[in-house]
Order: C-alpha cells, then sequence, then structure tokens
C-alpha cells in the first residue's frame, strides 16, 4: 500500500516542478516596458515607445513626432547587445551619419520589425512598404504580435532597445544624398539610418508611464494567474504528501 502512494506523490511532484519552471521563465519578462526616444542623425524626432508583454505576446504602441512627413519609418527592437543608444558622435567613418552598423555595437542586431502587417521577423527589416508612413511628420503605431524566445530574453535582460530609422538630413524633404546605406546600396543613407532611440526599461507596475496610458494592470494579470496556479501545485504537493504519511501512520497503527 505504501508504494501505491509514493508514485502518485512522485508524479504529481514531478508535474508541478515544470510548471513552476515555465511560471518563472515568462515572469522574468513579463511587464510593461517604455522608451523615451531620443534623436540621432539630428533628426529632431522625439516621442515614447510602450511594451506590455505577457508570455510571447507583445503590445507595442508608439507616439513620435519630428520624422520626415510622408514617407516611412522602419522600426525595430534591437537586441543582444549593451541595451544603450550611440550618440552622433559615434560617426566611425565620418560621413557624416551615425549608421545602423555604427550603432549595432551598443543596441544590438535586428530581433523583430515594429511592421503595420503581416512578418515581424528580422526578414522584414527593411520592409518599407509595411512600416508606418509619417502622416505629418508624425507616428503613431499599436500592434499586438508575438515575439520569439531571443527577444523575450533581451527584456528580460534589459537589452531590449527601440529604434526608428529615416532621416533628412540634406533637408531635401525626401531620401536622398550621394552616400549609400550600410544596409542596402539601392537605397540612401537616409533612409535607413536611425532616427531615434530609447532602451526599453521596466515601468513601475500599477503606475502609468510618462507619456502613455496605463498598461501595468493588464500585463500583471497573467503573471499573478500564473504565480497562484505555481501555488496550487505546491499545496497540491504538499497534501499528497501528508495523505501518505497519515495513510502510513494509520496502518501501523492497525498492525500494532
Amino acid at each position: 500500500m505504501r508504494k501505491a502512494f509514493a508514485i502518485p506523490t512522485v508524479a504529481i511532484a514531478a508535474a508541478a516542478f515544470p510548471l513552476l519552471t515555465m511560471t518563472a521563465a515568462s515572469a522574468a519578462h513579463d511587464g510593461s516596458y517604455q522608451a523615451d526616444l531620443g534623436a540621432l542623425n539630428q533628426s529632431g524626432v522625439s516621442g515614447t515607445g510602450m511594451v506590455t508583454l505577457e508570455g510571447d505576446q507583445a503590445t507595442v504602441m508608439i507616439e513620435a513626432t519630428g520624422l520626415l512627413a510622408g514617407s516611412p519609418h522602419a522600426q525595430h527592437f534591437h537586441i543582444g547587445a549593451m541595451g544603450t543608444c550611440p550618440t552622433d558622435g559615434d560617426d566611425a567613418n565620418g560621413d557624416g551619419f551615425v549608421s545602423t552598423t555604427e550603432g549595432s555595437e551598443e543596441y544590438g542586431a535586428i530581433g523583430t520589425s515594429l511592421t503595420t502587417t503581416g512578418d515581424t521577423s528580422p526578414d522584414s527589416g527593411l520592409a518599407i512598404d509595411r512600416f508606418p508612413t509619417a502622416d505629418d511628420g508624425t507616428v503613431s503605431y499599436e500592434r499586438t504580435f508575438s515575439i520569439t524566445q531571443d527577444v523575450q530574453e533581451s527584456f528580460a535582460a534589459g537589452t531590449a532597445v527601440l529604434v526608428l530609422h529615416g532621416v533628412d538630413k540634406n533637408g531635401s524633404g525626401a531620401y536622398d544624398g550621394d552616400i549609400m546605406s550600410d544596409l542596402d546600396p539601392s537605397l540612401p543613407m537616409e533612409a535607413t539610418a536611425p532616427a531615434a532611440c530609447g532602451p526599453l526599461k521596466l515601468a513601475q507596475m500599477g503606475t502609468a508611464p510618462s507619456g502613455g496610458a496605463e498598461t501595468g494592470a493588464g500585463s500583471t494579470s497573467g503573471t499573478e494567474q500564473q504565480a497562484a496556479m505555481g501555488i496550487g501545485a505546491l499545496a497540491l504537493t504538499g497534501a499528497a504528501a501528508a495523505g501518505a504519511v497519515a495513510y502510513r501512520r494509520r496502518q501501523a497503527a492497525d498492525q500494532a
């Protein structure tokens, strides 16, 4: 009889540990993040990005002004580096631009392409037809989609950065010029150079990040539910073990 109780107890405990591991992994990055966008390449761009993460789901909101009006602007989560932004002084080759490549030491490679429709992978990093167009020089973007494991890990590690691209360096009102992009030689550098950048920092839960709407409550509800499930699993394991001990004591008393 002791073996009959021991087996399900061990099975329940074994089932509980993966649940707790999954809960911890998910909770590591769940929450609300904010990026205060600072201008690069004398773009004059400013704005705010807010990201709410729950598991592999990301809800992204971006409000930015000072962009080249009527033109598309690529935007990405950059990941896997220092989690910081370059400055205009990081123009290593002296061509007058801080290029995407020159900034990558600070903010890393593309982790997610913040497109308006379709694919959001790094493969869509230059999908100009699916990035927001800055009507009147402003971008107002909102979309919910899945993010990959490496992006989740970058948020948890504090190395995720929001970058908006596209500058009108010569003031012509269009992407042009003689200096070509470091990412696509068929495009002018103005089309792909970073215009604004901001590290994505975990916002204080229960308060609205400055410049944006309250997002903390929505992001914590899933975490609380997962935590409750984990506690319940532990309680169930403990109850099963206690039941087995009580049964063995009754058996010993009957035999005595």
